[in-house]
């Protein structure tokens, strides 16, 4: 069983910058794909990043150039670095960890409130 915690959301002026942080629990950090998605009000959670475990990064196209996902296999730990953030990324982020073995085992997070001023 893998517990995450997200940590890091805030306001921020439009322009500014946020480091979300993932922290997840267990020995098999180092198996899992990993990402961030995101769910604003009236809307379906969508995907903002992910980084494989093999390392392979994706990025949503209205959060590249902008966003930097990062994975930390020593210390446990998942980041989004966020930067030139704009009101449209007001969000609740959730992290996501996938296992694959001979199933698929998805685990989220509580989720972190990211809010952008304009």
């Amino acid at each position: 069983q893998v517990q995450l915690v997200e940590s890091g959301g805030g306001l921020v002026q439009a322009g500014g910058s946020l480091t979300l942080a993932c922290a997840a629990s267990g020995d098999t950090f180092r198996l899992l794909d990993m990402g961030w998605y995101r769910q604003a009000p009236g809307q379906e959670r969508e995907l903002v990043a992910r980084v494989t475990k093999h390392g392979r990064v994706d990025y949503a196209d209205s959060v590249k150039d902008r966003f930097t996902i990062s994975k930390d296999n020593a210390r446990n730990m998942l980041y989004l670095q966020m930067n030139s953030l704009k009101p449209e990324d007001t969000a609740v982020y959730f992290c996501n960890g996938v296992l694959r073995t001979t199933e698929v085992s998805h685990y989220w997070g509580q989720g972190t409130q990211v809010t952008v001023s304009s």
